[in-house]
């Protein structure tokens, strides 16, 4: 049985969607893959803003960093906007919170609760949870690209929207630490939209609010 969360479509509603699907592995163990997509016989090319999760603790002293192993890379051109250019980048520490999380086998970690609110928080906790709850963690890569980046009329939030490929990221059981490869698959396509707020108490902060994801998207294959 392998196991594949897949994000949330429309989480304004704070719904999460969780796709399972049966299958066998290489080595008999089980997968957790997000939505994502990417060349899938290409290998990842540095990010143009953040080429993987960093080892390090951001300057606000939120640590968004995960194992080398779980290879977060970010192949996004950075807009020329400034407060463009922060929401993407916090978007993207957004997801590596989401990954910490699972790493650390927690929902309370600091850095879901800095870059994440509201619906887009719930959907964070819903991921980890799946993760922690079938006894994995990941590991490979996770690629994100072909990003675009749109200022709401009022100037208040910024749409961040991306793909990203799962194909080579995999579920690695926390006990064994048996890793499940699966074939390149459609569900590995997936097309994000996440809405970013600028905290007004917080110098260049921006949290998720909203997570919107098209499964399957044909766009990003």
């Amino acid at each position: 049985m392998k196991r594949r969360i897949l994000p949330t479509i429309a989480l304004a509603a704070t719904a999460a969607l969780l796709l399972t699907a049966c299958g066998s592995g290489d080595d008999g163990g089980g997968n957790d893959k997000a939505a994502g997509t990417s060349p899938q016989s290409s290998k990842p090319e540095p990010s143009k803003t953040a080429s993987s999760t960093p080892a390090e603790d951001k300057p606000d002293g939120v640590d968004v960093s995960v194992p080398k192993d779980m290879n977060l890379v970010f192949d996004w051109d950075k807009p020329k906007d400034p407060d463009e250019a922060a929401a993407m980048e916090d978007a993207a520490n957004f997801l590596r919170a989401i990954y910490r999380g699972v790493d650390k086998r927690t929902t309370k970690d600091a850095a879901l609760t800095t870059y994440a609110t509201g619906g887009a928080l719930h959907y964070g906790e819903v991921q980890i949870n799946e993760w922690i709850k079938g006894g994995w963690t990941g590991t490979g890569t996770r690629r994100h690209y072909d990003s675009t980046t749109r200022t709401a009329s009022n100037g208040g939030s910024v749409e961040v929207a991306f793909c990203a490929d799962t194909s080579k990221f995999y579920g690695k059981d926390v006990k064994t630490g048996k890793v499940q490869k699966t074939d390149p698959s459609p569900k590995d396509f997936g097309h994000y939209k996440i809405i970013m707020a600028k905290v007004p108490t917080a110098d260049d902060l921006w949290q998720a609010t909203k997570v919107f994801v098209e499964t399957e998207s044909a766009q990003c294959r």
